[in-house]
């Protein structure tokens, strides 16, 4: 990498949610490309991600050498996807772990034969092995690491075991681990292991098991207990950082009904859902405008006494409700997950965000994918004025 400024791209967590966080970077390359990059280019030299963002994110470091390809073979899994190929959706898969699971919970005092063995998640998500062995290629991971195509790559997941959030790192550069509070950091070389972990959404996935300092840590999502979702990117060199969310980050309330009903099982799970994948973000991005905003009113020896800097950033998040695009989709679910959904609400509009996280049909990510370029097309400038590009000239018909 050869830009003075180092420039980090952090993607969030959201399950099939991010399939928008692919058609924001096919619009912001697009952009790029027609202002007189070369589609090859990268143009993050550290790319952070959480949950379904750290397996984007690994997938497009594993192209680093040519940003353009791995944007494309990503694109096309997105937009091509069933849920098939992140969990099992037959009717046999569904028995052995969500109902055996819910029926557990029902009945569990009852089954003795299952408290030695009981089922780990709702979902089996095995077939996700297969589909992240095809789309990664670790040693060119390495290789673009080490030829300067990318300075780092990180990805983040919660240790059930510990209790600690973990953001494991790779990189050639000289960067110490960071310890925080009720965080730490790790220098791992990245592997499918890291990305089933933190990509496990909680109760629906099965936790994965993850050696940190020579101990084992059964782990899940990244995204919970994620206090600073931006904190990695900075620690490890970003100047200026995109940041492309999962979810309006200033959701308008709904209108107050007088005849609501008791919110449903579905209703409740996406509303924690909500607070996991979301809201960790937006407080960080207001934490960054606000140091921001005091640096800038200090003076130069003033700034000189603190370790904070000034971070540029740039946040493109869905302009609509993803669970209300998602609750148009349900019905293209395998049957035997959507009764299974259906029995806990997920298939009423009312429910809806918790699918919106599980819906992994091309259906639905495609409309998240035309959203993405949509709302990044928007922001056309503030994209040229982020990465410091002046927009080409037309040229001239003679």
């Amino acid at each position: 990498m050869h830009n003075q400024k180092k420039t980090g791209l952090v993607l969030s967590g959201g399950g099939a949610r991010g399939a928008y966080q692919i058609g924001v970077l096919k619009a912001v390359s697009l952009i790029l490309c027609e202002a007189g990059w070369a589609t090859e280019r990268n143009p993050y030299d550290i790319i952070c991600g959480t949950s379904a963002g750290a397996i984007n994110a690994t997938a497009l470091a594993c192209h680093a050498d040519d940003f353009g390809e791995g944007l494309q073979l990503v694109l096309k899994i997105w937009e091509n996807f069933s849920v098939e190929q992140v969990y099992r959706a037959d009717s046999l898969g569904v028995l052995r772990s969500g109902a055996r699971w819910l029926s557990l919970l029902s009945f569990g005092w009852l089954l003795r034969r299952w408290h030695a063995n009981p089922p780990n998640a709702l979902l089996d998500n095995t077939p996700l092995v297969t589909l992240l062995h095809r789309m990664l290629n670790f040693p060119r991971l390495d290789a673009a690491l080490l030829d300067g195509k990318l300075h780092a790559l990180a990805v983040t997941a919660s240790s059930y075991t510990g209790g600690q959030h973990i953001t494991f790192y790779q990189s050639e550069a000289d960067i110490a681990p960071w310890i925080r509070t009720q965080r730490v950091a790790m220098r791992a070389q990245i592997g499918v292991e890291h990305l089933l972990a933190s990509s496990a959404i909680p109760l629906m996935f099965p936790a994965t098991p993850l050696y940190c300092d020579g101990r084992r840590h059964y782990c899940g999502d990244g995204s919970m207990r994620q206090l600073a979702p931006i904190s990695p990117a900075i620690h490890l060199g970003a100047d200026r950082v995109f940041v492309i969310g999962a979810g309006r980050l200033h959701e308008p309330a709904h209108d107050s009904d007088v005849t609501a009903r008791y919110p449903s099982l579905a209703q409740i799970a996406g509303h924690a859902m909500s607070s996991i994948f979301l809201d960790s973000l937006a407080v960080d991005i207001e934490r960054m405008n606000r140091i921001n905003l005091t640096l800038s009113v200090l003076t130069q020896a003033q700034r000189s006494q603190t370790q904070l800097r000034p971070v540029d950033m740039l946040i493109i998040a869905p302009s609509q409700r993803l669970d209300e695009i998602a609750s148009r989709h349900t019905g293209s679910l395998p049957k035997p997950i959507r009764m299974m959904l259906a029995g806990i609400g997920a298939t009423e509009v009312r429910g809806a965000a918790l699918a919106s996280y599980l819906l992994f049909e091309s259906s639905y990510t495609s409309e998240l994918i035309a959203l993405g370029e949509r709302d990044a097309l928007a922001r056309r400038a503030d994209v040229l004025a982020f990465f410091d590009v002046t927009p080409a000239a037309p040229q001239s018909r003679s």
